[in-house]
């Protein structure tokens, strides 16, 4: 008889219910790719009387840890109970314990990743977080094994599902931010505290993944500019339609003489960009690379069969390592020294929209202050406010430093004609 592995759940949610799913649906094909049957040995739960969906033996359920962690059965661990600090403690005695761990926790691996890959190594173990950015996506895998020839220049794309589903709203049907919002909730895309998704942490969260991968540099959460979708404007959405723009929230990475920037922040793309097709939940991710040239990766980015399929592709890995006896050995340590790019090496275009005085010569002293900046228009529309002796002007600039562009935002508050900053965008890809 085939030898059986016996794997070990800690949570068992959404995802962890998934991942159960697919080892019992999908037994036959895992056995044909790994010469061993899977088998759930063992559960961490909080409530073992909870009613659940999925089919599982009682005596597999436990609400002690140490069944899972320190049971001389189980060869791998699934980490998908969410969380930092308690997740952590588990992985680092997981380590301890000799136990190989896969993980969907993109917010553990951002803040800790280093430390538990680390630990892993030093016992000998596997840590794969395949689920952590992406779903069901083969994305990790791909930058670092698929790329791993390459020299990957810039990684962006739309990470959230729930800000792309909120923001695909506003822009085809119309609606307000919070009626978006409140749609996305009554979906189960948003949860009742949509503050990780909507102010960008989420997001941001996931670059910082996608960056240490990419550019093989201990980027941390703190070094991400994070600006979320909460005080977005349909105006804006509506002047992007005219402009040929779309509006999304863009995860940003990019390397250029070895310095490093990261940010997450609603961004305009032309509408012709493979990105502004990205509709509802999904998730798309854009690879510049210096060999290979321009790649993307399109899917459901969250899910639990998507996520728990990413996370069986990381055990099946761990598994056949274990057989050739290579685990522990995967740890790809920074080789770049850290350096983020300073505001004036940070180079795009830029959307504005003011409130000026309805009068002649006032864009054109708007236009010299640019100017003076070095800064130049592309797109420019001019729209009277309706019973006011104010004029609404929205420009698209040509590339520029961010530097250059602050630095003419505040001398826009010295210029009398200039009644207000309503708002202003980073636009990507050519506008």
């Amino acid at each position: 008889m085939e030898k059986e592995i016996s794997i070990g759940l800690l949570g068992l949610g959404v995802v962890g219910s998934g991942v159960i799913q697919i080892i019992n649906d999908h037994q036959k094909e895992l056995q044909h790719q790994l010469g061993h049957s899977i088998k759930v040995a063992k559960v961490l739960v909080r409530d073992i009387e909870k009613s659940r969906e999925i089919e599982i033996a009682e005596d597999a359920l436990t609400t002690n840890p140490d069944d899972v962690i320190n049971n001389d059965n189980i060869d791998v661990i699934v980490e998908v109970m969410g969380g930092i600090d308690e997740a952590r403690e588990h992985m680092l005695k997981a380590f301890a314990a000799k136990k190989h761990i896969v993980t969907a926790n993109k917010d553990l691996i951002a803040l800790h990743g280093p430390e538990l890959e680390q630990a892993a190594q030093e016992n000998g173990c596997d840590l794969f977080y395949e689920a952590s950015v992406g779903g069901g996506i083969p994305l990790l895998r791909s930058l670092s094994d698929g790329l791993v020839s390459d020299r990957i220049e810039q990684v962006m794309g739309i990470v959230n599902g729930t800000t792309n589903y909120i923001l695909t709203k506003m822009d085809e049907d119309g609606q307000s931010y919070e009626d978006a919002l409140a749609d996305a909730q009554k979906l189960g895309f948003a949860e009742a505290n949509p503050t990780a998704d909507v102010e960008g942490l989420d997001a941001a969260r996931k670059m910082v993944i996608l960056a240490r991968l990419s550019f093989l540099t201990n980027v941390e959460l703190d070094d991400v500019d994070v600006k979320g979708i909460s005080d977005l404007s349909i105006i804006d959405l509506d002047y992007g339609k005219k402009l040929d723009l779309t509006m999304k929230l863009i995860g940003f990475a990019n390397r250029h003489d070895n310095q490093v920037e990261v940010s997450v922040q609603p961004t305009f793309l032309p509408t012709t960009h493979p990105l502004s097709s990205v509709k509802n939940e999904y998730n798309a991710v854009y690879v510049n690379a210096e060999a290979v040239g321009e790649t993307m990766f399109y899917g459901a980015g969250a899910g639990g069969l998507p996520t728990a399929t990413a996370i069986m592709s990381d055990v099946v890995e761990v598994i056949k390592n274990k057989l050739l006896g290579v685990n522990g050995k995967q740890l790809i340590k920074p080789s770049f020294k850290k350096e983020l790019t300073p505001p004036e090496n940070k180079i795009s275009q830029f959307y504005l929209r003011l409130h000026v005085k309805d009068e002649i010569g006032a864009f054109a002293s708007i236009s010299e202050l640019f100017n003076q900046r070095g800064i130049s228009f592309e797109r420019i529309l001019q729209t009277p406010k309706d019973n006011s002796d104010l004029a609404e002007v929205v420009v698209v600039t040509h590339q520029t430093s961010l530097q250059n562009f602050t630095d003419a935002l505040k001398l826009l508050d010295e210029l009398n004609v200039v009644k207000a900053v309503k708002s202003y965008f980073r636009v990507e890809g050519g506008a």
